[in-house]
């Protein structure tokens, strides 16, 4: 109780309940207000995938840093271009980036539907995790930009009603083909409107 809390970025001394310092966030590369296009989507991230933002997303996926999502989504909910987030009525939902079962076993969490939680927390919309992965469950780690814009590994698959108004949420943006793959299932069944939000966005993408 006495170990003051530490800085997923550098191992220095944070505040309680901060992930990471105020050296570290001042180094997170912000990203322009606007959303992209990847693979025909609108995606939009607050930070780049870079520095002190990747340490912050591996503490969360690989060493069970669970609050690091209310950190992540602090920074959405703050920044997100506001027709992004409208939580009147009509509003989006939130729908997790589902992850394969045998890895959601063996971390025991999805990594989406913790930021998407706390994001609904903090706006007000719906957290509709209605799609689910089957097939493979190879990750986006290690594979060519090539293999990435060819779709994730495995397959994307509705396992509840869709939104009409479907706001993907993920960790991290790459090539975009996962979240162009959710998208793809969501209008499939039924989704009239579809954009995509994630902590942090791969430089040049």
């Amino acid at each position: 109780m006495l170990v003051p809390p530490l800085c997923w970025g550098c191992g220095g001394v944070a505040r309680l309940r901060e992930p990471l310092c105020a050296g570290c966030r001042r180094l997170l590369h912000r990203l322009a207000p606007d959303p992209v296009l990847l693979c025909g989507l609108r995606v939009w991230a607050p930070v780049a995938y870079s520095g002190p933002a990747r340490d912050l997303v591996r503490a969360l996926k690989f060493r069970g840093a669970m609050a690091a999502a209310d950190t992540m989504a602090a920074q959405i909910a703050a920044n997100a271009p506001p027709e992004l987030l409208d939580g009147e009525a009509g509003g989006r939902a939130l729908v997790p980036v589902p992850l394969h079962p045998r890895r959601l076993r063996r971390r025991g969490y999805n990594q989406a539907t913790l930021i998407a939680e706390a994001l609904a927390t903090r706006t007000g919309l719906v957290v509709a995790d209605c799609l689910a992965r089957s097939g493979s469950a190879a990750t986006q780690v290690g594979r060519d930009r090539a293999e990435r814009r060819a779709g994730p590994a495995g397959s994307i698959r509705i396992r509840a009603p869709a939104p009409a108004r479907a706001l993907l949420v993920d960790d991290v943006a790459t090539t975009g083909a996962t979240l162009a793959a959710c998208a793809v299932a969501l209008r499939a069944a039924g989704a009239l409107d579809v954009a995509a939000i994630a902590f942090a966005r791969t430089i040049g993408r």
